[in-house]
């Protein structure tokens, strides 16, 4: 009886404060436990496994059923324009203030730290090279092998596809309509073992990375840490207030989900079933707009890293004593949001891009070293912007399109 009350009282707890909750215990049982705290590690890898498992199916059916909702070519013509510019400008902002934090607070000021050890930077994929690996020569192969880019391309042809033969395709939208739900609840279903695989997750970071590791780069990972924020209470709020006209603390409170599990995880796209669930179920947003634009948001929004290659670009300027001019600001803001389009996607992203700005510069690649100890913590932050962004994105768009249900965005319970 005892359990079955505790139960009771669990489940009435909200689901971003029972996560919140296994992520400071992670944090606590990891400070404790030292390198020992991985042997809660298991329950972690299941949570990562059960979200992964998500990932292909849920874009798969939620971008089908996205474009056969629009019914019009030309309104997802203009979804995609505004989706892929919105990201580009947010992108532009947050390689700005990560510089300009870095310029403030001079992180890399008085330190001294070895990178005697070589760094091969990836070269990007040439423009032709991605439009030739856009399309899946055997999209079941594509399914198999999660190639989110060729899942997303192959979607979106057969959704026109169905659009476009009318009623001879509506017993296929159906089906695809019925598995979209049919993932939406297995979503709901793998959520409520969420605050366990957080719990999981953090206490083997923070049992691994001891405060002896983090004490030479803490000023770094601050500095970071500080830029993202300002980043999303700044940028993302004050655009949703200036052009969307919203309330920005229901769209932060209505992404505390998929922000934790982000954190947690350090992976977008392990996290876009959560963000598909935030949109929908807290924010409001139509099926048709979260279904498109969240998938793509997970594969070419890229805010986070952007904001990571100015401050740690310019960290490793400051530590070599190397003085950068104002148009050499200019070019890491013009190449890290080029470079996002072509890089996202692929492995090593974060690592190509910073390669890309870095040479640009010329500041010496070895010095990426100095900071490959602290990524995980550094990808942590990053990856939270980057799913803050694209449900920024996917709550702009839905409202200029009348597809966000402000009964939702602005009700009382949000879970």
């Amino acid at each position: 009886m005892a359990a079955r009350s505790a139960f009771n009282l669990w489940r009435r707890i909200p689901l971003w404060q029972r996560i919140l909750a296994g992520l400071f215990l992670g944090i606590l049982a990891g400070a404790l436990m030292g390198e020992n705290a991985g042997v809660f590690k298991p329950l972690g890898d299941i949570f990562i496994s059960a979200i992964k498992m998500l990932i292909v199916p849920l874009v798969f059916s939620t971008l089908v059923v996205g474009i056969t909702a629009m019914r019009d070519p030309q309104k997802m013509g203009r979804i995609g324009a505004r989706t892929i510019g919105l990201y580009l400008l947010t992108t532009a902002f947050a390689i700005a203030i990560g510089l300009l934090a870095s310029t403030i607070f001079q992180p890399g000021a008085g330190v001294d730290m070895s990178f005697d050890k070589p760094m091969e930077a990836k070269d990007a994929p040439s423009l032709v090279e991605i439009l030739v690996d856009l399309v899946p020569q055997n999209p079941i192969d594509a399914l198999a092998e999660g190639n989110i880019l060729q899942i997303i391309v192959f979607a979106l042809g057969l959704g026109i596809s169905l659009m476009l033969i009318g009623e001879k395709g509506e017993p296929v939208v159906r089906l695809f309509e019925s598995f979209a739900e049919a993932m939406y609840k297995l979503t709901e279903i793998v959520m409520a073992f969420a605050p366990f695989g957080v719990f999981g997750l953090i206490a083997f970071v923070a049992g691994n990375y001891g405060i002896e590791v983090l004490l030479p780069l803490a000023k770094v990972i601050g500095v970071a840490y500080l830029a993202s924020v300002i980043h999303v209470l700044a940028v993302y709020s004050g655009l949703l207030a200036l052009l969307g006209r919203l309330n920005p603390k229901r769209y932060l409170s209505g992404i505390i989900d998929a922000l934790v599990v982000a954190y947690s995880s350090a992976s977008s796209s392990g996290t876009l079933p959560v963000s598909i669930r935030c949109a929908q179920k807290n924010l409001g947003v139509s099926e048709g707009v979260s279904g498109f634009v969240l998938p793509v948001g997970a594969t070419i929004n890229m805010d986070g890293t952007a904001l990571y290659q100015g401050v740690v670009t310019l960290f490793i300027a400051q530590m070599l004593g190397v003085d950068l001019s104002m148009a050499d600001y200019g070019m890491i803001i013009l190449t890290g949001t080029l470079a996002s389009i072509g890089t996202a996607g692929v492995p090593g992203a974060g690592l190509i891009m910073l390669s890309i700005v870095m040479a640009q510069v010329g500041l010496p690649l070895e010095a990426i070293a100095v900071v490959a100890g602290i990524d995980r913590i550094l990808d942590m932050a990053r990856t939270s912007v980057n799913v803050a962004g694209d449900l920024m994105v996917t709550t702009l768009v839905g409202k200029s399109e009348g597809e966000l249900d402000m009964e939702v965005y602005n009700g009382p319970n949000q879970a």
